[in-house]
C-alpha cells in the first residue's frame, strides 16, 4: 500500500516530537470515538522513549485510561536493567500520565525466551480475544542504522515468519542476543504505523528504505500495512538523501 504511505519530514527532533504527540492522542480519540472500548499503542524503545515522555504528557487534557500498552519488541532482561524498554517507560513515562497497571501489557523477563513469547502471545490473546492476528490501533516503530525494526534484523530468517505473531530470538546480532519481538503479519495488520527516524546516521538506510536498493528489502521497507496508514516522520538530518516527494507541515501544522 505505498499509496498510503506518507513521508513527513521536520526540521529537527524538537519540531516533531509535539506533532507525533498530537498524533497519538487523535489517533486515540478516534478509536475510543469508533466504539471500540480501548486504545491499543504498541510502543519501541531507542530515542521514542525520551521523545515520548517529554511530549505525551504535555498534552492537554491527555487521559490514558483506556489505553493498553504494548512492545513492539522488548529485551528478555530484569526489568530495572537499562535494556528493558518496559523499564524505562515505567520510570520516564507511565509514572507521569493515568494508565492503569492492567492496561501495560509487559513480558516476564525471568522466562527462558522461547516460553517468554508464548506468554507475552498470551497476553495479546487476552486483549485482541476475538483476532487471530491483533489489530493494535497504532505502532510506533524506530528503525536501526542496517534498517531493522522491532527485533527483525536484516536476512534473518524470523522475516519469514507468518505463524507466530510474537517470536523469540536468541541471536540478535545487536546486544542483548535474547529478545521478543513483533513479527510482520502483526505489524501490517495495524490501523497505523508511524516510523520515526531522526539524525543524519539514519540517511543513508532511510533513502535504500524508503526508494529501494539493490540488495534484498530491508526489515523496515518490508512494514506496509495492509489495511491501515504508513507514516514515516523525519528531521532533515535523515532525509537528507531523498529524492521522493515528502510533506514539510509548518509551525502547528496536524497530521
Amino acid at each position: 500500500m505505498a499509496n498510503s504511505r506518507k513521508v513527513v519530514v521536520f526540521p529537527s527532533s524538537a519540531e516533531l516530537g509535539p506533532v507525533l504527540a498530537q498524533l497519538v492522542c487523535d489517533r486515540a480519540q478516534k478509536a475510543l470515538s469508533a466504539g471500540r472500548g480501548q486504545f491499543s499503542l504498541g510502543l519501541s524503545g531507542g530515542s521514542l522513549v525520551s521523545m515520548l515522555s517529554k511530549e505525551l504528557p504535555a498534552q492537554p487534557g491527555l487521559d490514558c485510561s483506556k489505553w493498553v500498552v504494548g512492545f513492539c519488541d522488548e529485551r528478555v532482561v530484569p526489568f530495572d536493567d537499562a535494556e528493558s524498554t518496559y523499564g524505562l517507560y515505567k520510570n520516564q513515562l507511565f509514572s507521569k500520565i493515568n494508565i492503569p497497571d492492567e492496561g501495560i501489557l509487559a513480558i516476564d523477563p525471568s522466562l527462558p525466551v522461547e516460553e517468554c513469547a508464548e506468554d507475552y502471545t498470551h497476553k495479546l490473546n487476552q486483549v485482541f480475544p476475538n483476532e487471530d492476528v491483533p489489530v493494535f490501533d497504532m505502532l510506533l516503530l524506530g528503525m536501526g542504522p542496517d534498517g531493522h525494526t522491532c527485533s527483525l534484523f536484516p536476512g534473518h530468517p524470523l522475516l519469514q515468519e507468518t505463524q507466530k505473531i510474537i517470536a523469540p530470538i536468541s541471536d540478535s546480532p545487536k546486544p542483548p542476543p535474547c529478545r521478543v519481538t513483533m513479527t510482520l503479519p502483526v505489524v501490517n495488520a495495524a490501523r497505523s504505523v508511524v516510523f520515526v527516524s531522526t539524525g543524519g546516521s539514519k540517511a543513508p538506510v532511510l533513502k535504500e528504505v524508503l526508494e529501494g536498493g539493490e540488495g534484498p528489502a530491508l526489515p523496515a521497507a518490508r512494514v506496509a500495512p495492509s489495511q491501515g496508514e504508513l507514516l514515516w516522520l523525519v528531521d532533515e538530518p535523515a532525509a537528507a538523501s531523498l529524492t521522493l516527494e515528502v510533506e514539510r507541515p509548518g509551525p502547528g501544522a496536524k497530521l
